[in-house]
């Protein structure tokens, strides 16, 4: 049998329960996420799980996996079709040899689509070969609505589908590159660069990047952007905003045509300041205390024959934090067995405490044994009797 405890609550409602709030009913884009960069937790969602075209926004990917899987002082050759790809281009020609690193400034900084191909074929061997990379990567972070097609971002399709992603994956993805990658730093030195001039390897042409993610003026705290624009996509934007302690991420996909091309900064600006407004962290406490669970056939503390034993449980007392709203509360769920079996070894775990917001578990302890208790044996009962007589004798 297992005891179930429900308790306490730690404010009000979770925010999925929440009509969308007045200052974001009105969003240009049709998908748009604001996530929580710590937890992963979508604090905003509109549409965040339909799948869209991207168009460069895809970059971010393309970019993260390169600095993780090569050597930023490789040499890159150029191929033909690399040469070939469309504008927004660098112009590098057929044969030329580029550092890897210049390639993903120019790549970052001004969204060059010739940079993106040259830099997926040095890495993976092809285009295709590099889309696998992509997408094993976005399954590895849990986004499973995204795939890709190009290194690019121009508007793409295979057998698999479409080249898209969703505003949740597309806010994910940037909340690895910028949270959990090995090369997160060089990721975010990139993007913050607001200017870089290199040359081929032979010294025989100059070049000329500035980045062109106006949101890095545009709110204090701006940590990391990419825009994109294809005619199938619209314009569309992820960016990363420290704040307090605070990291968020917004994600917005087909947020407007042209003539609209500030549409994705107005957005961008309504769901950071919603987050910094409403979402703080609240300090939590996890502890167990003087909760004691029976052990058939144990040995009892004071070793007394006719008396039942019983072990102590707990778990770990410590502080912990969640962003939260005011509003929200957090629910505590407890369950653990409500007897156990001797004999027990101290630290065996016997339940769990959970942490609920909403319907979403964002903690989990686990509940142990303070100690180990014996088994009453046949042989350890004769031997408590053979003390009595002992003591009576006396």
């Amino acid at each position: 049998m297992v005891i179930i405890l429900l308790s306490g609550s730690f404010g009000g409602r979770a925010c999925g329960e929440e009509a969308a709030p007045e200052e974001l009913k009105n969003l240009y884009a049709r998908s748009a996420v604001l996530l929580d960069a710590d937890s992963g937790r979508v604090l905003f969602g509109k549409e965040e799980n339909v799948p869209r075209p991207m168009a460069s926004t895809t970059k971010i990917m393309t970019c993260i996996l390169a600095l993780e899987n090569a050597d930023e002082e490789e040499i890159v050759g150029i191929s033909d079709d690399a040469a070939s790809q469309p504008q927004v281009r660098l112009g590098v020609r057929k044969d030329e040899n580029y550092y890897l690193k210049d390639l993903l400034y120019s790549l970052m900084l001004e969204s060059h689509n010739d940079s993106a191909v040259a830099i997926a074929e040095h890495v993976a061997g092809s285009v295709e070969a590099f889309a696998e990379m992509m997408n094993r990567k976005a399954l590895d972070l849990g986004c499973k609505d995204t795939h890709f097609v190009t290194p690019n971002g121009l508007d793409a399709r295979d057998e698999k589908g479409v080249h898209s992603t969703t505003a949740r994956d597309l806010a994910v993805i940037m909340k690895y590159c910028i949270r959990g990658s090995e090369k997160k730093e060089r990721f975010l030195e990139i993007t913050r660069t607001r200017s870089y001039t290199f040359s081929d390897v032979d010294g025989k042409r100059q070049f000329s990047c500035s980045n062109h993610n106006a949101f890095l003026d545009m709110m204090e705290g701006a940590l990391s952007g990419k825009t994109g624009f294809t005619g199938d996509a619209g314009y569309c934007y992820v960016g990363a905003l420290e704040s307090e302690g605070r990291t968020f991420v917004v994600a917005l996909l087909a947020c407007g045509w042209p003539n609209n091309k500030g549409y994705k900064w107005s957005d961008t600006r309504k769901l950071m300041s919603y987050g910094m407004e409403n979402y703080h962290y609240r300090t939590l406490r996890t502890g167990l205390s003087d909760t004691y669970i029976e052990v058939k056939d144990g040995i009892p503390e004071n070793g007394r024959v006719n008396e039942k034993a019983y072990v102590e449980i707990s778990v770990p007392e410590e502080e912990w934090q969640a962003l939260l709203k005011d509003t929200e509360e957090i629910k505590e769920y407890s369950e653990w067995k409500e007897s156990l079996d001797a004999p027990v070894k101290k630290g065996e775990k016997v339940g769990s405490i959970r942490y609920f917001l909403g319907d979403t578990v964002i903690k989990s302890v686990e509940v142990k044994t303070c100690k180990s208790v014996y088994e009453r044996t046949f042989k350890w009962c004769l031997a408590q009797v053979g003390k009595c007589f002992t003591l009576f004798a006396d």
